[in-house]
């Protein structure tokens, strides 16, 4: 008969008044420890989702006992306790993930940003001197020593420093761009977009597939501010194809009297070829090359905190430096004590797949990834049951964020299927949300008919704190 009267349909007027419900001794407990305020929004909140219900014919009266109210303000109240910014197991075989932040932060530029967290930091301050410095200072001196350019400043990110160049260099004049070099990056940002946005006008040379040092020569004129070639980090164009390098267009820009800024996107201070990885150009090569800009990703293939880096010649780098739009875009004391420490790494570069985490999860063995699928298999079958079969499989991953974007790398993974006669697709998305809901969610990806957990971000020391949590899939 309870059972009757529990499913029975509820009113607007069976609601409780929100004294009512504030006087119940568990939601009273929950204000004493969590603040009257939070507490009496919850139950608020809770009784206008309940009076919706009601007006809808769809409240139960069951919702309405005191042990139902409690819970639902309970959940409420940690809900909005929540932070916003949580870790989460990558495990989408994505290494420089956009979505979770892109690099992973070396141990030493933790420590860094850690130590500068609660103090008073020399952010602009020039000890020797007494007085007020340039917060670049941190950095430029490392920055030069690592890429030979005679200056440096940063931003906070590859597209500010591109808007600033832009912006500082050739506001109403002209820029000139192979058209295929126009790129466009995630968020739908694109090249012919922050040219608009800094005041320069685009002067498309060449075709997509083909652009010659000749097309160069015919559109630089009078009001040319600067020539501009963009490094297609996140994309290529195979097939029948040219482009001219920065060692054939620096003479003609000097010739000319033009900068010749090079916009490298993912940027590289090291030869990856040495580690045995595909090559991307070195920003030292281009400054050698004949660059006068370049610039570059901070938390890309260089494996540190979200910021643009520019270096290049000193008298363009202090014009970029005095433009208003420098202030608006620059970093702060977190990103620049994550960012020395990071590029501090760089003076030892033999040790750099020990050190930097990013070159580490990079150059993981298959070998190595194969043995962990093998080892977690067994214990990820037990938490999913038997609606679902887990198998070690070799997979792809890729190393993201727009770096070398043709080549994968051999990995292994955790292969999710779901049982014969059971649901398909549907349990494959029930499963990767519970995965998510877990007290460190678990991000895999769905294809080809299978839940795939890629293991290559999933490093030894995560093992034991990963598979201690998968006992909740089962509640």
């Amino acid at each position: 008969m309870a059972e009757v009267e529990d499913a029975a349909p509820a009113t607007a007027a069976d609601l409780p008044s929100v004294d009512r419900v504030v006087a119940l001794h568990p939601v009273a407990a929950l204000a004493a420890g969590a603040g009257r305020a939070p507490v009496l929004a919850a139950v608020r909140a809770e009784l206008e989702a309940l009076r919706a219900a009601a007006l809808a014919g769809r409240l139960r009266r069951a919702l309405l006992s005191d042990e139902a109210l409690c819970a639902a303000v309970a959940r409420r109240v940690q809900a909005r306790a929540a932070t916003r910014l949580c870790a989460v197991y990558n495990l989408t075989g994505t290494v420089l993930h956009t979505n979770f932040g892109r690099a992973l932060l070396p141990a030493q530029a933790v420590d860094a940003v850690g130590a500068a967290l609660g103090v008073a930091a020399t952010v602009e301050f020039d000890l020797e001197a007494g007085r007020r410095g340039e917060r670049d200072a941190i950095v430029a001196d490392l920055l030069t020593e690592l890429t030979g350019a005679e200056a440096a400043t940063v931003v906070n990110n590859n597209a500010a420093a591109v808007l600033l160049v832009l912006g500082a260099l050739a506001a109403r004049r002209e820029v000139v761009v192979s058209r295929g070099e126009l790129i466009e990056i995630g968020g739908s940002f694109r090249l012919p977009d922050i040219m608009r946005a800094a005041g320069a006008r685009l002067v498309e040379v060449g075709t997509t597939n083909r652009t010659h040092l000749a097309d160069y020569e015919q559109a630089i004129g009078a009001r040319t501010a600067l020539v501009l070639k963009v490094h297609p980090s996140n994309y290529s164009i195979g097939g029948f194809t040219s482009s001219v390098a920065a060692r054939e267009l620096a003479p003609l820009a000097r010739a000319r009297g033009v900068p010749l800024a090079v916009d490298l996107g993912s940027g590289a201070l090291v030869d990856l070829a040495a580690f045995g990885l595909p090559q991307e150009p070195v920003v030292r090569e281009v400054i050698a090359a004949g660059a006068d800009l370049v610039t570059f990703s901070g938390d890309k293939l260089l494996g540190g905190p979200q910021a643009g880096l520019i270096v290049g010649r000193a008298d363009l780098i202090r014009r970029l430096a005095a433009h208003p739009l420098k202030r608006a875009l620059r970093v702060g004391k977190l990103t620049l004590a994550a960012l020395e420490a990071v590029l501090r790494l760089y003076r030892t570069p033999e040790r750099l797949p020990e050190q930097l985490t990013t070159l580490r999860l990079l150059l993981r063995a298959p070998a190595t990834l194969r043995a962990a699928a093998l080892r977690l298999a067994p214990a990820l079958q037990a938490a999913v049951g038997p609606d679902f079969v887990v198998t070690a499989e070799p997979t792809q991953s890729q190393v993201g964020s727009g770096a070398l974007p043709d080549e994968r790398l051999e990995s292994a993974a955790l292969a999710i299927r779901v049982s014969a006669g059971r649901k398909g697709r549907a349990g494959l998305a029930g499963l990767a949300r519970a995965l998510r809901r877990l007290p460190r969610p678990v991000i895999g990806r769905i294809g080809d008919d299978a839940l795939w957990l890629d293991l290559r971000c999933l490093e030894d020391h995560d093992e034991a704190p990963f598979l201690a949590q998968l006992s909740g899939l089962a509640r």
